[in-house]
């Protein structure tokens, strides 16, 4: 009993001389809380291990689960075989207008006899000028043309009697010449004043304002009492045969797709009924400020097709491969037309795309897809770029 005692007694002393750091139950105290110091430490250190370890996969793990995403319908629409149509607009003009003004030196018009609107045939007169003055000079021309005549006869009656007296030896050769040639003055005198007529005739003539070629009159621009010249602007304006084109306002790339010949379809602004015609010319130049040029497209007459009026043309351009949406799939904004494709990640991707002509099965897609795509069937205006969605093909609902 005493050996064990000072066994425990011994022990004790060691314990006491090897962690008293400052002596007493101080010491002991301040033990305990380094070793809780230290375990907190671990304690954080593994948390934060954890976290950026087993945490983050965790988080992509649940990214790649889609069982919170939206469910979406898609579709990949391939190519198919369409009538390629452009569509344009522009003005409606007269394809040959002809202006016609004043030939001859003007004068005061005293009559219009025609109205717009009206046929006019070759050769029509449409307007008269006061010609009283040109009147009384062609009455003297006239007047000159018998006074030469007379003298003509004169001067033949002189040399027919010279040709008798010479034979008998009482005139002189040389009197026969010179009669011979006062004769032949007389009827030169006689061309000259007829010559002088016909010119006041033709001009009298050009006193009348008339059509050149049978057409619709277009415009009117003259009234009885006017005077008018050869300076004038043109008095009428006639559309030729009454011929209308429309000059279809095109973009550089379509018009790279025209030919001269394809078919057109027009619609006058305020009129429901098509006019059907065809390109006749592709004009060679491009304007420089909106990079535009003209399709020309003849079309005969018709009441409703006025020239100086708006229309809108649907032109043919044969036959393209191309995808085609229906019209659920393809929305617009202040952008453009635009689709949602699905790609390989499962995210909702927007792409713009030109739109063409609207056919039974759907909107022609004239660039921006290739027809491999999966494209949102509907609801893509809920559906924001990025966004990580559940594609069901259509008819798998």
């Amino acid at each position: 009993m005493n050996y064990e005692s000072t066994i425990r007694s011994e022990a004790s002393e060691s314990f006491d001389t090897r962690f008293d750091l400052s002596g007493g139950a101080l010491g002991s105290t301040r033990l305990k809380w380094l070793l809780l110091a230290g375990l907190l430490f671990v304690a954080i250190i593994g948390a934060a291990y954890y976290f950026l370890t087993n945490g983050e996969a965790g988080t992509v793990a649940g990214g790649d689960d889609r069982s919170q995403a939206p469910s979406v319908t898609v579709i990949t629409p391939g190519q198919a075989s369409v009538e390629g149509m452009i569509t344009a607009s522009g003005s409606l003009a007269a394809r040959r207008a002809m202006p016609i003004g004043v030939v001859g030196e003007g004068g005061r018009v005293v009559a219009v006899l025609v109205e717009q609107g009206q046929w006019v045939r070759a050769g029509q007169v449409l307007a008269s000028i006061d010609r009283s003055v040109q009147s009384q000079q062609a009455r003297s021309a006239a007047a000159q043309i018998d006074v030469a005549k007379a003298d003509a006869s004169l001067a033949q009656a002189n040399l027919d009697r010279a040709l008798q007296l010479v034979e008998r030896g009482f005139i002189s050769k040389a009197d026969v010449d010179r009669l011979t040639a006062t004769r032949d003055a007389a009827r030169a005198r006689v061309a000259v004043a007829q010559a002088q007529y016909n010119e006041l005739l033709a001009r009298n003539a050009r006193l009348n304002i008339v059509a050149p070629a049978d057409g619709l009159l277009l415009e009117r621009n003259v009234e009885p009492g006017q005077t008018v010249g050869a300076g004038s602007p043109p008095l009428f304006v006639v559309a030729k045969d009454g011929a209308i084109e429309m000059l279809a306002r095109l973009g550089e790339e379509q018009l790279a797709r025209l030919t001269v010949g394809v078919q057109a379809e027009v619609v006058p602004v305020g009129s429901d009924k098509r006019f059907t015609g065809q390109v006749w010319q592709i004009e060679p130049t491009i304007d420089a400020q909106d990079r535009q040029g003209t399709a020309r497209i003849a079309l005969a007459y018709a009441p409703e097709l006025r020239p100086g009026g708006f229309a809108g043309a649907t032109i043919k351009t044969g036959q393209i491969n191309a995808p085609i949406l229906p019209e659920s799939a393809v929305l617009s904004d202040d952008e453009g037309s635009y689709v949602y494709i699905v790609d390989k990640d499962n995210k909702a991707q927007r792409r713009g795309v030109k739109t063409g002509p609207i056919t039974s099965s759907g909107i022609t897609i004239e660039s921006g897809l290739d027809g491999t795509e999966r494209i949102v069937l509907r609801a893509g205006g809920f559906l924001a770029p990025g966004e990580t969605v559940n594609p069901v093909r259509d008819g798998e609902e």
